[in-house]
């Protein structure tokens, strides 16, 4: 199998879901300059949002890219890289959106979460084939 091919889609991956968390990070800051908010939420619900849509992004976001590099190096197939890597990205922009909007629990942010965790499992379960010889 081609390490390369697959490092290219580890990075495409890796690229979008760092652009991803640079958009999360920015709704955080305009809600915290629109409120004048430093530090914490001050007690507004739009920033409490914005900082748990960014928040949940950087507890999911690493370690499924760290998922995805190691895959790349131990040669998985491309076509595997991708298709975690978009339903993860897939999830992951359906949560952030689905929370941003609404505290509270909606389809679109259990859809989200949903396909995040099919994507841990599917990356997971890919390492440990991968790891037996």
């Amino acid at each position: 199998m081609d390490v390369t091919a697959s490092a290219h889609a580890a990075a495409l991956w890796a690229g979008l879901h760092l652009f991803l968390l640079l958009v999360l990070s920015v709704l955080v800051t305009r809600q915290r300059r629109k409120h004048r908010v430093s530090l914490g939420d001050g007690g507004v619900p739009a920033l409490a949002q914005a900082i748990r849509a960014f928040g949940n992004a950087t507890e999911y976001v690493p370690s499924a890219l760290i998922g995805l590099a190691i895959l790349a190096l131990v040669s998985a197939p491309p076509l595997f890289v991708h298709v975690a890597g978009v339903v993860l990205f897939a999830g992951r922009v359906l949560h952030a959106v689905s929370l941003s909007r609404s505290g509270e629990a909606t389809l679109p942010r259990a859809i989200g979460a949903l396909a995040t965790w099919i994507a841990y499992i599917a990356i997971a379960a890919a390492l440990i084939f991968y790891a037996v010889p």
